[in-house]
């Protein structure tokens, strides 16, 4: 017996391309055709800054190897995005990579509020202001790389080792769990949506396997007082596609000049 569509959550994402207002929809289409679906669950803005549209390129590029940006405003886009909801094609639309300040611009202009906020967020970058921000708010926080991302493509001797870190792994022996569901549990404790990314079965249902214990006060405390380290922002990268390091190590950010980049806010 096959799985029901309505057994199924599906969530998109509008590339940095496609922020024209005109382009949201055909973006969505092509989702979906891609998908093989009628409709999707959820749609988000994955980053409020736009790149430009240049022959259909994903990263348009400058000689230079620097990204070729567009100031097209996110409100615009959302105005697009209510209109997929209008037309049926996904249930909800929401927002990714938004600090607070853009959540409520979105919110005070927008005829359909964010349903979800998806951003970072991990025992090292906990975005504890953040998810109360969107508690008030009614907005579902949704934790991307709950497990610190370790295949992502840029990784440095600054990264903090989620796997490695001796209070995660204390926690995690004290309760005969793995730390990958310590990190896990410590989402759902504080209401939070956490997406681990897996292609191993075995860790996909360990991953699930985190609602027949509780983390402790004390827990709580211990991971909220590891060191904050952001990990999740794309580096710029020089003229030989190698990232870019200032002078403590740190990579710099890809998109920190733009007008529209969420990053320079605290939350």
């Amino acid at each position: 017996m096959g799985i029901k569509r309505s057994e199924l959550f599906i969530t998109s994402k509008l590339w940095d391309t496609m922020h024209d207002p005109d382009d949201v929809l055909p973006a969505l289409k092509k989702s979906l055709a891609d998908l093989q679906l009628d409709y999707l669950d959820l749609y988000l803005i994955h980053n409020p800054y736009a790149f430009a549209k240049k022959d259909g390129q994903m990263m348009p590029k400058n000689p230079d190897g620097t990204i070729i940006y567009s100031d097209i405003h996110y409100c615009d886009t959302w105005q697009g995005m209510e209109g997929l909801v209008d037309l049926g094609l996904c249930k909800a639309i929401g927002l990714s990579n938004f600090n607070h300040k853009q959540v409520l611009d979105v919110i005070d202009k927008a005829r359909i509020k964010p349903a979800v906020l998806q951003v970072e967020c991990n025992p090292f970058f906990r975005q504890e202001k953040l998810i109360d921000f969107c508690h008030s708010h009614g907005i579902v926080l949704t934790a991307y790389s709950p497990l610190c991302c370790g295949d992502r493509a840029w990784r440095y001797a600054c990264d903090p080792d989620l796997f490695g870190d001796p209070k995660l792994m204390d926690i995690a022996k004290k309760h005969n769990k793995s730390v990958a569901q310590i990190a896990l549990r410590f989402q759902v404790q504080r209401g939070v949506v956490a997406i681990p990314k897996s292609v191993t079965p075995k860790w996909i249902e360990e991953n699930a396997q985190i609602f027949d214990f509780s983390l402790s006060e004390d827990d709580i405390r211990q991971i909220s007082s590891l060191k904050t380290h952001r990990m999740g922002i794309p580096p710029a990268k020089g003229p030989d596609n190698k990232p870019l390091l200032d002078d403590h190590g740190h990579p710099i950010p890809r998109d920190k000049d733009h007008q529209y980049y969420p990053f320079n806010e605290p939350f």
